[in-house]
Order: structure tokens, then C-alpha cells, then sequence
């Protein structure tokens, strides 16, 4: 079973207009996002700076946990897992 990665409204562009693409073979969501790069050129850019860091207006959740809570990018990632894309957004009176 492969690890499903929900992508937002804004990012569609770059997966031919999917909500959930798969990916297989990753252990950690460093190799997930890889896989993504590979298959869907650009959405890497759009979700890491260029140190390869988590962009901060972009959080990244493994099932219902935010990976900055705990390992990050190299959190671990297990068959049936899912990965949800949350840009953050911002706003205010």
C-alpha cells in the first residue's frame, strides 16, 4: 500500500490538477518529497528553501502529527501513511 500525499488547491497545477497522488518506497518524508520532485518537476521548489528545509509558510503533517513537532524531514513513514500539504495562510483585519 502505498503512502498517499494530499495536495492543496494551490499546488494542483503541478499534479495535473490531483487532490492525492502516491508515492511508493519512501521511508521518511525527505524521500517521499523526492519521489514527488521526481514525478511532478517544480512542487519541490514550491514546499523546501533552498537549504532543503520545510518553507515556513508550508506545514507538513504525517496522519494528524505536524513532522516540525518531531523529526521533521526525517520523520519515518510507514505503508498507508498520509502526508496533508497545508500552506499556511495568513490574513487580518
Amino acid at each position: 500500500m502505498p503512502i498517499t500525499v494530499k495536495i492543496p488547491a494551490p499546488l494542483r497545477s503541478l499534479t495535473a490538477n490531483q487532490s492525492e497522488v502516491a508515492v511508493e518506497n519512501a521511508a521518511t518524508v525527505q524521500d517521499a518529497l523526492e519521489e514527488l520532485s521526481r514525478k511532478y518537476p517544480g512542487l519541490k521548489d514550491r514546499l523546501l528553501d533552498e537549504k532543503g528545509a520545510l518553507r515556513r509558510y508550508v506545514n507538513l503533517f504525517r496522519n494528524d502529527e505536524d513532522i516540525r513537532h518531531g523529526r521533521g524531514l526525517a520523520t519515518s513513514l510507514a505503508e498507508g501513511d498520509k502526508l496533508t500539504i497545508v500552506p499556511a495562510i495568513a490574513g487580518g483585519c
